[in-house]
């Protein structure tokens, strides 16, 4: 008795599921030396199974004559299988019920819950998209609300927060942007704008009709000896050498590239004896002897309290010395290094300060880290009781979940009163804002402040103050001039 294409389908996605029956199904239709093959290859526990069930149904005899009426023909006579176009599925009726029993309906299998569909379905619907959904703007309440949704497989569901808008920044697709990041490549050198995740890459990198492009390099190398809580640079006990050739392809880069400003910055090294400050400090030397009309900012570390290196690198022939404080001093234990500390950081910019009196001295805050109104105003009186002169106020942004979780996203009117304050306490500049970062559109930021504060005072006079480098007086000059 031979069995019909049809039952022999049904029959084989009941027992082995739609693919292995599909490939069984091809496995009939080839001659037998190929058919040993194939099932050696890895068909045999689909064969298996419908050994099995042929053995327990009594249809074992059944099985061998479809089988031998089909592989007895000539290949050209053998029915070809549309798979595609069989529609039906084997029902899941008792073993007693006919074999012939078939739906087009396919059977619902309902699938668990994914983490995938949780976060589509926590992301914008359609109708965020469709205009006119609200003719009246949002007030301020609903536009500031943070919208949280649960994630995950069941059972480990955890509420994650959408960031606010204002965080959201464009991707980078510029020429500017792309050249930067190819050069980067071929002379090996890395940035924190890439290292440390800066959400204001394009901004820097591709620059603007107003301003140059701004980029910051970071020297001795990616990994850093110290690990604080808030950054996602690599850390190590033994960060590989230095390059010696670093501070000559910084120079050649810069020189090519046409940035108005550029922020040398660095990981800590307190592997080496002097913190790496003769190589910082070369590195800028050779920067002003290629490109004499780059401003340079240098972004350093602490160097273990050594004042001695603090001054050699603020007599290298910058334009700006930058240390950042990252916080107030009741947090600093938990969110930096423990090598390091407000105070020590203090220390930092009050030596450079003193070693060249007309260096403008620059420091950044994070805000976010479950800071304290009064804690703030603390930092920024002892910031000015050194006389740094520029502060930047900026959003932490965790980076990865290793790293420790943000207290509250600032909402951008508490930024703009911070710099209101900050200009209230004699600060020279202040950049204030939920994606401002230490190096944040530097380049334009002091290039501006020169202008305006030198415009500001009578052609005779010049505010000391602002006064930094032969390159700020040409700059400055020329512009006086138009």
């Amino acid at each position: 008795m031979d069995i019909s294409c049809r039952q022999l389908h049904i029959i084989l996605t009941a027992f082995v599921g739609r693919k292995r029956c599909h490939r069984h199904l091809q496995l009939l239709s080839l001659p037998t030396s190929h058919r040993i093959k194939k099932l050696r290859a890895g068909a045999w526990l689909g064969g298996f199974a419908i050994f099995t069930m042929a053995t327990s149904a009594g249809k074992l005899r059944t099985l061998y004559s479809a089988h031998s009426s089909l592989s007895s023909l000539p290949p050209s006579a053998r029915p070809t299988l549309q798979l595609a176009t069989l529609r039906s599925y084997a029902t899941t009726t008792p073993h007693d019920s006919p074999i012939g029993n078939t739906s087009n309906t396919p059977p619902t299998v309902k699938r668990p819950a994914t983490a995938f569909k949780d976060k589509l379905n926590a992301g914008p619907a359609f109708s965020d998209f469709v205009s006119g959904k609200k003719d009246e703007p949002l007030d301020p309440a609903e536009a500031y609300a943070l919208k949280t949704a649960l994630v995950g497989p069941p059972g480990r569901k955890k509420e994650i927060t959408r960031l606010p808008p204002w965080l959201k920044t464009a991707i980078p697709d510029s020429s500017n942007y792309k050249r930067i990041k190819n050069d980067l490549r071929g002379l090996n050198l890395h940035t924190v704008c890439e290292e440390a995740r800066c959400p204001n890459i394009a901004d820097c990198w591709g620059g603007s009709s107003k301003s140059a492009a701004t980029a910051t390099i970071m020297l001795m190398g990616d990994t850093c000896t110290r690990g604080c809580r808030f950054c996602s640079v690599k850390t190590s006990n033994k960060p590989p050498p230095l390059d010696p050739h670093e501070p000559d392809n910084t120079a050649e880069a810069l020189s090519r590239w046409g940035l108005g400003y550029v922020v040398l910055t660095s990981v800590d090294r307190d592997d080496l004896a002097d913190g790496g400050a003769r190589h910082f400090a070369e590195t800028v030397m050779k920067i002003k002897q290629k490109a004499p009309n780059i401003l340079v900012e240098c972004l350093t570390g602490d160097y273990a309290g050594d004042l001695d290196m603090v001054a050699l690198v603020a007599n290298s022939g910058l334009d700006v010395f930058a240390h950042n404080v990252e916080t107030v001093e009741a947090l600093t234990p938990f969110v930096r290094d423990r090598r390091a500390s407000f105070q020590q950081s203090l220390r930092v910019l009050k030596a450079a300060k003193a070693a060249k009196p007309e260096l403008i001295t620059k420091t950044s805050l994070m805000l976010g880290l479950g800071e304290t109104e009064a804690q703030l105003w603390d930092a920024l009186r002892a910031l000015r009781a050194i006389n740094v002169d520029v502060v930047t106020f900026g959003q932490y942004m965790r980076p990865t979940k290793r790293h420790m979780a943000v207290h509250e996203y600032v909402r951008p009117d508490v930024f703009d009163l911070w710099k209101e304050r900050a200009l209230e306490m004699g600060f020279l500049y202040c950049a204030s804002g939920p994606l401002v970062r230490s190096s944040y559109k530097a380049g334009e930021a002091f290039i501006e402040n020169v202008l305006k504060k030198r415009r500001g005072e009578n052609a005779g006079s010049v505010n000391e103050k602002v006064t930094t480098s032969e390159n700020v007086k040409k700059l400055v000059a020329g512009e006086a001039m138009m």
